[in-house]
């Protein structure tokens, strides 16, 4: 018997590793199925990308024609969506969480995640951005490469492989955060913060890996470059304190109530809207649609889209967007979740705490181009995205990397850190409280601190998981990276 206080044989050690055969097998299945679903997010990421510009180049053409096109093209993918994949409708991120909940029974997790949702999502999303709406790509890339991660299992030993199916969800998602914003530490800290709050110990190495290997298929594509650019780090002194600690305690503040907005649209209300959305669900969509294109329309084009062009307007002093641009941009990216349509909010969260880090600086500072604007745009980027997910840890080094900002890291963090602590006392948990509405009524002892209703969903459509016994409820419902 091995004591605790005995040092490994390295020999007796290796001799183990190598005589058992099937277990390199079955880690290099998961690996192959990493380098899978890296490439699933880097073709999800150029589908995004072209659909997109071929979006913004019809826009240029005939600005007008989006009061049309944006309503239709909605209303249709809400439709197909309803009908043909209604787990993948809204963000993602709740279904990966929900699919790995130890009580629900293992036949209905495939309504959660599969290649069939991943592939839906792909199409979906990328509809979306080619209908101009305000949404992201970040977010369903976790479904999309948990889909893929999770099909290892039908490959892996019954059993035997001591890999669960928690451990492929926890390694598909964090692997499609890692490859869509090109930041494989963000990957690794996303399963920790948000998904997991643990990793295998026995695993972690094949689990981090995974992820790593998965980020690597972005490199591969794209290159090793920063999201954003790098931004020149100025000299900072007391005089950025406070302008800084006010865009920290604005995002949290917005972020915070943007969350719960979104709790209380997406688990159903009782409000007038909420159930013209339950009764009418493609009408209201198309209604969305419209919103959403009047307000592009007013901004010029500014809140189109996932809203990256914009932040690297922001950033390089080339950005002539109005004080208005944060607001009308947490309005379109709201209207947009709430239709129903597949696509995420990082990205738009994104631009909306640049947008409120550009109008603090241009605020404190009389409208002058300061060498302390693209620290505060970085500051609410990582400071709205942190009040929004109440994951700091994560959104801090996922705007790290996007803007080379090693040399930032205390000031983000800090900005990440006030933000969601702000957020934590206005809004629960988003993701999570999301993925709780979803699990009501499939597995019991569930109950959905949210609102009632008999939507169970975190988009459109009938929930994916609701009994087959229960009445059917009455008609219920990251741009592309940019190269340098």
């Amino acid at each position: 018997m091995k004591h605790a206080d005995q040092d490994p044989d390295f020999f007796v050690n290796v001799q183990n590793e190598l005589s058992d055969l099937r277990a390199w097998v079955d880690r290099g299945i998961v690996l192959g199925y990493a380098i899978l679903a890296g490439l699933s997010v880097v073709l999800f990421t150029m589908l995004s990308e072209w659909a997109y510009e071929w979006f913004m180049h019809g826009y240029q053409s005939a600005p007008w024609a989006v009061l049309v096109w944006t309503p239709v093209l909605t209303a249709t993918i809400v439709w197909l969506t309803r009908s043909l994949a209604p787990g993948a409708a809204g963000s993602g991120i709740p279904q990966v969480i929900a699919a790995q909940a130890p009580q629900l029974p293992d036949d209905m997790r495939q309504r959660f995640v599969s290649l069939k949702l991943s592939l839906a999502k792909v199409v979906f999303s990328t509809l979306g951005l080619m209908a101009g709406l305000s949404l992201g790509r970040e977010g369903p890339s976790v479904q999309v490469a948990a889909g893929v991660m999770h099909n290892a299992r039908h490959w892996l030993r019954k059993g035997g492989s001591g890999l669960s199916d928690h451990a492929l969800l926890v390694a598909g998602g964090s692997a499609g955060i890692a490859a869509a914003f090109n930041a494989p530490l963000a990957g690794v800290v996303f399963a920790i913060e948000e998904l997991s709050r643990k990793i295998e110990s026995r695993n972690s190495g094949l689990i981090i890996a995974a992820i790593v290997l998965a980020g690597l298929m972005g490199v591969s594509a794209f290159g090793n470059y920063s999201y954003f650019g790098s931004i020149r780090v100025p000299v900072l002194s007391w005089s950025a304190f406070l302008p800084g600690l006010l865009v920290a305690v604005l995002c949290g503040a917005l972020g915070g109530l943007f969350s719960r907005l979104l709790v209380a649209s997406l688990t159903g209300g009782q409000g007038r809207f909420s159930r013209l959305r339950q009764r009418f669900p493609i009408r209201f969509a198309a209604a969305g649609g419209l919103v959403v294109a009047v307000i592009g329309l007013v901004t010029g084009g500014a809140t189109f889209g996932a809203g990256g062009e914009e932040v690297r307007h922001m950033l390089a002093g080339q950005s002539d967007a109005s004080q208005l641009y944060a607001l009308l941009k947490l309005v379109a990216t709201w209207i947009t979740t709430w239709c129903g349509v597949p696509g995420g909010i990082f990205a738009p969260s994104l631009s909306i705490g640049a947008g409120i880090g550009h109008d603090v600086a241009q605020l404190t500072m009389g409208g002058a181009q300061s060498e302390l604007t693209p620290l505060l745009i970085a500051m609410g980027m990582a400071g709205f995205l942190a009040a929004v997910t109440q994951a700091p840890l994560t959104s801090f080094i996922i705007v790290m990397e996007m803007i080379d900002g090693r040399s930032l890291v205390l000031t983000l963090m800090a900005s990440a850190m006030v933000a969601s602590l702000i957020s934590r006392m206005i809004s629960r948990p988003l993701y999570a409280t999301l993925a709780e509405h979803l699990l009501k009524g499939v597995v019991p002892g569930v109950q959905d601190s949210g609102p009632r209703s008999p939507v169970v969903n975190d988009g459109a459509g009938p929930s994916p998981v609701a009994p087959a016994s229960a009445t059917p409820p009455a008609a219920t419902e990251a741009p592309g990276p940019h190269r340098p």
